[in-house]
Order: structure tokens, then C-alpha cells, then sequence
């Protein structure tokens, strides 16, 4: 046994905390983590925002019941400072917030929207092959009538960064279909080395905001821009698609659920059941029922009621379909 455990990969995890929902969020994140992993050895960190020019409030975790749940769940709360997002696109959080973490440490970064719901020790990384997440659908580009397609819009980024545009292709999709290319959704990524990462992220998503390629004329970047930085990123690191084994993360290990009405619409009876388990201790309860989605879903029972809404081994294909559905019961709460 204790030949196995010396064999587990060290690394940290990091989510980000903010004055609002996420604080709520960060809680229960935590709690999920030490529910479903107990043996995980690495360090958790609630990366918050500081107040700045960028922000027109104080964007900081400052509830002090929030923080001392945190506190008692052994995450570390670390503050960092945003030089070039904030308030105007907060997606961009994830990418500042990794100058705050242990340079040259692996880690594994989690929107704080997410459960840990098996043991996150048994995932194989390979921190020198980064990936992330491929629970999405095809948000981004949009290619209009008379533009430029996806093979035009997405090689102008790989020739913008001296990138080998051809070794991302996913040459078993048909030209021209959107997961021919690489593309991820941001709500998991990991690599070796915080600091690197974070740094190359920044610059690829600052060129890309400031001074996009003529081919992205007609394409939004809010709230894309991550997400299309990020595949240029690992590309750019040797990493790719499907670096870990499947039904992992997004799978028996993690759950991005994103809100809670879609979280009881759609996973799992396992996932519902470790949402409960993990909320119902006393005085985690008495901290997030103080977020309205969770004093409704979850303590209220409200999420049952989605829930008795769908089939869910047969839900609709589109997210915007069960989004749809939730909201016309008057359900849709975020």
C-alpha cells in the first residue's frame, strides 16, 4: 500500500475565487475535493483577484464564514493582481491567476464551477503533454456565408504565433467541420509549470484581443477569447487531444456542471448524490445557503423538480434545448 502511494504524481490544484457566486463555488469545490479524494497530497489554491484599476469594486473574497470554510477545508486563498483583464472580460482571471501558484510545480487548473467526484490521485497527467477539456461543442468560430471558413480563421492564429498548423488538424473530421481543429472548452487545462503556461497564455490572448488576424473579422472573442488561445497554447507545448485515458475527467473524476439547474437536468444520479453528500454537513449549509441557486436546488429540493424534467439517458443534443426547457418552468437560476 504504501508502495502504491509513494507512486502518485505530487501536483496542485487551482480554482479561482471572487466576491460572488464563485466564493460560493470555491466552497463547495473544496468540500468535493476532500469528500472524493482524501488522499490527495498536493496543495489547493483559491487564486482571488485584488482590487485595481482594472476592477470598480474590490472583486476580493472578503465573507468571512466563506473564508473560514475554506480555511478548515485546507485550501489556500492567494491573491493576484490583473494587468491586463478584470471586470471587462473576468475570463480572463484564469489566465492571470496562474502567476500566483509555485513556479516550476505542476499543476491542474479547475473552473471553480466544477465537482471532484472520484479520486483526482489516480489521474495519469502527463504534465509534459498539456490538454484540456473536451466537454464542448462547436462555439467557436462562427464562419459566416462569404468569409473566411474554419481552415482560413484557425491557420491565421497558428501563423501569428510561427506555429505548425497541420500537426493540430484532426485528420479522421471531414474538411470545414469544426472538430477537425483543435479546440477545447477552459474549464480544465494543465501543464508542468504555472508560471509558463500562464505567461505564454497571456500573450497569445493579448495579441489575439489587440490585434486579431483580418481572417477573424467578423468573429466575436466575448466570451471566446480563452478558449481560442488556449488550444494554440498547448499546441504550442506539445500537447494535445486526449492526452489522459477517457471517462476521467469530465467523467468519474470531475463533473464541470457549470449551474446547478443544468447539474440536476443532465449528470449523473452518482453526481447528484455526491453534490448532496458533500453540501449537507451543518456548516458547509450555513455558508452556502447564503448563494441562491444552492438555498433552492440543492435545500430546497428545487433541483428534483428540473430534474423530473428530462430523461436523462435521452436529453435533448443541444445544451440551448435543456436551457430552454428549465427556463419556460420558470427553474433557470444562475
Amino acid at each position: 500500500m504504501a508502495k502504491k502511494q509513494a507512486s502518485r504524481q505530487l501536483f496542485n490544484i487551482v480554482i479561482v475565487g471572487q466576491n460572488n457566486r464563485l466564493q460560493y463555488e470555491a466552497v463547495l469545490f473544496a468540500a468535493s475535493l476532500r469528500y472524493s479524494s482524501p488522499g490527495f497530497q498536493g496543495r489547493l489554491f483559491v487564486a482571488t483577484p485584488q482590487p485595481g484599476k482594472r476592477w470598480s469594486g474590490d472583486p476580493s473574497i472578503r465573507n468571512h464564514d466563506v473564508l473560514r470554510a475554506l480555511h478548515d477545508l485546507d485550501a489556500e486563498v492567494v491573491p493576484f493582481s490583473n494587468r491586463v483583464f478584470g471586470e471587462s472580460y473576468p475570463h480572463g482571471n484564469k489566465i492571470e491567476a496562474l502567476s500566483a501558484l509555485p513556479k516550476g510545480e505542476p499543476f491542474v487548473f479547475f473552473d471553480t464551477d466544477t465537482l471532484i467526484t472520484g479520486d483526482i490521485s489516480t489521474v495519469p497527467f502527463n504534465f509534459d503533454r498539456p490538454s484540456a477539456s473536451m466537454r464542448r461543442e462547436g462555439t467557436w468560430p462562427e464562419p459566416t456565408l462569404y468569409g473566411p471558413g474554419y481552415t482560413d480563421i484557425w491557420k491565421s492564429l497558428y501563423d501569428r504565433f510561427g506555429l505548425n498548423f497541420e500537426s493540430s488538424l484532426d485528420k479522421s473530421q471531414p474538411d470545414e467541420y469544426w472538430e477537425r481543429y483543435l479546440y477545447f472548452n477552459a474549464g480544465y487545462f494543465y501543464y508542468s509549470c504555472p508560471h509558463k503556461f500562464g505567461q505564454r497564455f497571456l500573450e497569445y490572448a493579448t495579441s489575439i484581443d489587440r490585434d486579431p488576424p483580418a481572417e477573424l473579422i467578423c468573429q466575436s472573442l466575448d466570451p471566446w477569447l480563452d478558449q481560442v488561445a488556449l488550444p494554440l497554447v498547448i499546441h504550442s507545448f506539445r500537447g494535445g487531444r486526449r492526452t489522459l485515458p477517457p471517462g476521467m475527467l469530465d467523467g468519474t473524476v470531475s463533473c464541470h456542471y457549470r449551474n446547478f439547474p443544468l447539474l440536476y437536468a443532465r449528470e449523473s444520479d452518482y453526481v447528484i448524490d455526491v453534490l448532496e453528500n458533500v453540501a449537507a454537513p451543518n456548516k458547509l449549509k450555513k455558508v452556502l445557503k447564503n448563494y441562491e441557486p444552492m438555498k433552492k436546488m440543492i435545500y430546497q429540493s428545487k433541483g428534483q423538480k428540473v430534474r423530473a424534467l428530462f430523461d436523462q439517458n435521452n436529453l435533448p443534443r443541444k445544451e440551448q434545448a435543456i436551457r430552454n426547457r428549465i427556463k419556460s418552468n420558470g427553474w433557470w437560476m444562475r
